[in-house]
């Protein structure tokens, strides 16, 4: 496998269609079909992630310590776990979801003129403009967020660029969201460090002035869901995903051989999914393990999922807390940058459950000296 990464790009996506109208999908196109490997059944057992209640820890010691120890052996075994009573009002998550919801219903034309011909950002239908195969069963509308901005107005602007100015309301809202999950961050940031016994503010440094990707996926029902994906089994490549999802189940992660479904909890309408990626895995050493997940589609109702992916400053090296090796234990992974990585998901290699490895073993051998 390193004697291959240097040579690894992503193939190009395909030159027959670069968008589906899904709406006016009856059959499952081949470009949207999946391996057998990837479309393994469902276990019946559901995962058994915790969830912690943020306002109940703040100021206690003890909850906070139960707290930690709970979100240890979650983030050891699977990089998992769910968080309440975070300070993001209900009504603002629901106005978000209904700003998305006018933006997937427009036709597909209109939709099309809001995405990028620069990068990634905007509207993008089963990323079909990035892929040409294995594509998922899922248009979605992503920008970015800087945590530190010049401008008030940076995502209203955005907004009224990509899509007009009738949608200054929809960037209004996202501006708002953004702002709560911003300060939602920082607090796992903070309980993140405190489980691993570091300096509480550790890993809030590395992130106080990064870039987040904001993006709302929205995965139609689908004729025949049993043949294809929402999300093909992977790794977030991002530090920590904030995932708010609807009440239609889908979301699914891989613990001890098995998919275990992860069903909305009804009764905790604005529970937060809390999910550790391959950046913030290479940041705790690998004590953290980076999850791997994918979503199912089905034949009856549209599922709908706001994802906040926070990173780090680009140019920061990422550096674990000393305290991890106090005992001796090795570095893991060498030291990288944010927009290393991402250049190389963008680049040569399609976010998988190998994205870490595979990008490891490509950095080391640009590293090498060459053989004689």
């Amino acid at each position: 496998m390193e004697s291959n990464t240097s040579t690894l790009v992503i193939p190009p996506p395909s030159t027959e269609v670069s968008s589906f109208d899904f709406k006016l999908l009856n059959n499952v196109p081949k470009q949207f079909v999946w391996s057998s490997k990837d479309l393994l059944k469902s276990s019946s057992e559901k995962l058994n992630a915790p969830l912690i209640d943020l306002k109940a820890i703040k100021g206690d010691e003890v909850a906070m310590a139960n707290a930690a120890k709970l979100v240890r052996e979650a983030c050891m075994k699977h990089g998992f776990f769910e968080v309440t009573n975070h300070g993001v009002d209900h009504d603002l998550i629901i106005a978000a979801h209904r700003e998305y919801d006018s933006i997937f219903k427009l036709p597909l034309e209109k939709k099309l003129s809001g995405k990028s011909k620069l990068n990634t950002w905007g509207y993008s239908s089963g990323h079909a403009e990035r892929f040409s195969s294995s594509l998922p069963w899922k248009e979605t509308f992503t920008y970015p967020y800087h945590y530190v901005h010049e401008s008030d107005s940076e995502i209203v602007d955005f907004f009224k660029s990509m899509l007009g100015d009738e949608f200054e309301q929809a960037g209004l809202v996202n501006q708002k969201y953004c702002e709560a999950m911003k300060e939602v961050s920082m607090k796992i940031m903070e309980l993140l460090a405190i489980s691993l016994g570091a300096d509480p503010s550790y890993f809030q440094r590395f992130f106080e002035d990064g870039v987040a990707i904001m993006r709302s996926n929205h995965y139609p029902s689908c004729q025949n869901p049993s043949i294809t994906l929402g999300v093909g089994p992977h790794c977030d490549p991002t530090s920590l995903t904030i995932l708010h999802q609807d009440q239609v189940p889908g979301l699914e992660v891989y613990v001890d051989d098995k998919w275990l479904p992860v069903p909305p909890r009804p009764e905790i309408p604005d529970a937060l999914i809390i999910n550790i990626g391959d950046t913030l895995e290479a940041l705790t050493n690998g004590v953290y393990k980076s999850v791997l997940h994918r979503v199912l589609v089905n034949d009856k109702v549209d599922r709908k999922s706001l994802a906040f992916f926070l990173n780090p400053r680009a140019d920061k090296t990422l550096i674990p807390p000393q305290n991890l090796f106090e005992n001796g234990e090795k570095r893991n992974f060498p030291d990288f940058t944010w927009a290393q990585l991402y250049e190389f998901t963008q680049k040569r290699h399609r976010a998988d459950s190998d994205t870490l490895p595979l990008f490891v073993s490509w950095l080391r051998s640009q590293e090498a000296p060459p053989s004689n």
